[in-house]
């Protein structure tokens, strides 16, 4: 996999978080209502800063789809934990792709910094830590 596209990857799956954790935050309250805001502004974040890398290459960065489709029902608290948790999870895996893929130093730290952001917040949504985040 090239760096481009597994910027790509990454980018794909935080628009995919961003619709996730939006529709888990209509299900919390209280402490994991502030938790899933907290954790949807680093994913906005996230895909602001993907959008700047892949433009920067000059690519057109993928665009986010209309809807996307969850793994489960989110009814209640808990499954608005495990939806996060499984977003989390995912996203551990594209930028340990993209860890691997990177050709800049700067992409490179990035991936790095968010491979352990993945693996902290999979902890704080019931998570437990593994040896090797993003591993598959």
């Amino acid at each position: 996999m090239s760096e481009i596209e597994a910027l790509q990857a990454a980018l794909a799956g935080e628009h995919a978080a961003l619709y996730g954790v939006g529709v888990a935050g209509g299900k919390l309250s209280g402490a994991k209502f502030r938790s899933a805001t907290e954790t949807f502004d680093r994913h906005r974040d996230n895909r602001d800063k993907l959008s700047g890398l892949i433009t920067a290459a000059g690519e057109t960065p993928v665009a986010a789809e209309p809807a996307y489709d969850l793994p489960q029902p989110v009814t209640n608290a808990v499954s608005a934990s495990a939806l996060i948790l499984g977003i989390e999870r995912r996203l551990a895996a594209a930028y340990g792709d993209l860890v691997e893929a990177a050709e800049q130093p700067a992409v490179r730290q990035f991936a790095i910094d968010e491979l352990i952001a993945t693996a902290s917040a999979q902890v704080v949504w019931g998570g437990a830590p593994v040896a090797l985040p993003g591993a598959v």
